[in-house]
């Protein structure tokens, strides 16, 4: 009870910056706070928008207004607009810029006189995001913040959230230790940001030199993304330019209380404010719609593999005692891993069975208004079992159509067309989650 006084009193005095204010964890932080400490000094919420009207119009639009703070509601009534009114600022930014590109100098002088808490949430996780594009949220973007939080005269502690994923996996474990910078996954020569950010630009020049159309340019930096991230060992490009983001605020950081927050794959809410909030459909969350509306006959995995989710209300949870426990503590390279596969861990093979009688007692309502029956998804253990599995029921019969388009003048362009697509979407998606699938760590 004397730990949660604590906390509850850390809140009420606290002026907290939260960054990228309308995504899926912030929203569930925002309405944590208001929620449990009404008497929370200040939220300053940093989102996209061309002003502070229009910012509040995104705030409105996009957080309030999502079932998430039915429960915040029926607790004011009619009070609420006076709460958020008096405890909310929508500020118009972006992370991308100098000074968070807040425009308005008084706000500015503001903001830096009264935040203590800076919580840097605003990413972008697309695993296969365009290269320029994540660099620029996901890394050269939280120096942007960290340089904003040093002219924060009260700053108590700074709170970035990362992904447990940046991390390679070591004997099993996937270990809490930060990066040095230019630090690599696969112990490949030394790293270099800055000459990163030269590649992309120096690319995206050449390219629109060549007169690239604007899908090739796309489509172009995805590949680079992905080209980059695997050259130092990681993965994807998402989790490599998280890892080159917590390089920099590690090597920058001077004497700024730094609190690096690690989850796993984060679902929809275990308690808080009710069971089972989630936005759109997350990670995880896309194979078992997947799989309700019979799309999903087979699966590539490990059955015996530990799937390591983990609630959204646990991790804001964690990220608020982590804020109160290391106020005012510099010098300290604090990370916390917020995952499942310890504690409480899930198997792969549950995840089938949960899906199973769920879908079966709750069936999907097609289009046409008839209920999708599921099916025992078959497993492929391997690889290998993978590439015959698409080679025999798709990849040949592909190739049979092509021949039989060839031979009727282009008849079947339209379906193979559309096949062919299908298969390469199929196969990309193994590509970018393929290490996931087997991942034991």
């Amino acid at each position: 009870m004397d730990q949660l006084g604590s906390i509850l009193e850390f809140l009420e005095n606290s002026s907290i910056l939260v960054t990228g204010a309308t995504g899926f964890l912030a929203k569930i932080f925002i309405e944590k706070i208001l929620r449990v400490q009404p008497d929370v000094k200040k939220l300053y919420l940093l989102l996209r928008a061309a002003d502070d009207n229009s910012a509040m119009l995104r705030f409105n639009t996009e957080v309030i207004a999502k079932d998430l703070f039915r429960v915040l509601k029926e607790k004011h009534g009619g009070n609420l607009s006076c709460l958020l009114s008096e405890k909310v600022r929508a500020v118009a930014g972006d992370i991308t810029s100098e000074n968070l590109g807040v425009k308005d100098p008084d706000l500015l002088q503001e903001m830096w006189k009264q935040v203590d808490v800076v919580l840097h949430l605003a990413a972008t996780t697309k695993f296969d995001e365009r290269y320029d594009v994540a660099l620029a949220i996901n890394t050269l973007g939280a120096r942007h913040v960290l340089n904003f939080s040093k002219k924060c005269d009260k700053l108590k502690v700074f709170v970035h959230v990362s992904t447990a994923y940046v991390s390679g996996e070591k004997e099993g474990l996937i270990l809490e230790t930060p990066y040095k910078l230019g630090e690599t996954l696969n112990g490949t020569s030394e790293l270099d940001i800055d000459a990163e950010k030269k590649l992309v630009d120096e690319t995206l020049k050449q390219l629109s030199a060549k007169n690239y159309s604007e899908d090739s340019i796309k489509s172009a930096m995805k590949d680079l993304g992905i080209q980059r991230a695997r050259k130092y060992g990681w993965p994807n490009t998402y989790v490599f330019s998280k890892a080159m983001g917590e390089m920099l605020l590690g090597h920058l950081k001077q004497n700024i209380p730094l609190v690096i927050i690690r989850p796993t794959i984060v679902t929809s809410t275990f308690k808080d404010p009710f069971p089972g909030w989630v936005e759109g459909v997350r990670t995880i969350d896309s194979l078992a719609v997947g799989y309700g509306k019979g799309k999903i006959t087979c699966f590539l995995g490990n059955p015996q593999s530990i799937i390591d989710v983990i609630p959204a209300d646990m991790v804001v949870n964690a990220i608020i005692v982590a804020m109160v426990a290391h106020a005012n503590q510099p010098n300290e390279d604090i990370i916390y891993h917020i995952g499942s596969s310890v504690s409480s861990p899930v198997e792969f093979t549950w995840l089938q069975d949960y899906a199973f009688r769920y879908f079966t007692n709750h069936p999907y309502i097609d289009k046409h208004g008839k209920p999708v029956i599921v099916g025992k998804v078959t497993v492929l253990s391997t690889m290998e079992s993978f590439q015959r599995y698409m080679t025999i029921h798709y990849i040949l019969p592909l190739k049979g159509l092509e021949i039989l388009n060839t031979t009727c003048c282009q008849y079947f362009q339209r379906l193979y067309l559309d096949l062919s697509r299908k298969v390469k979407l199929v196969m990309r998606l193994i590509d970018l989650y393929g290490p996931y699938l087997f991942f034991n760590g």
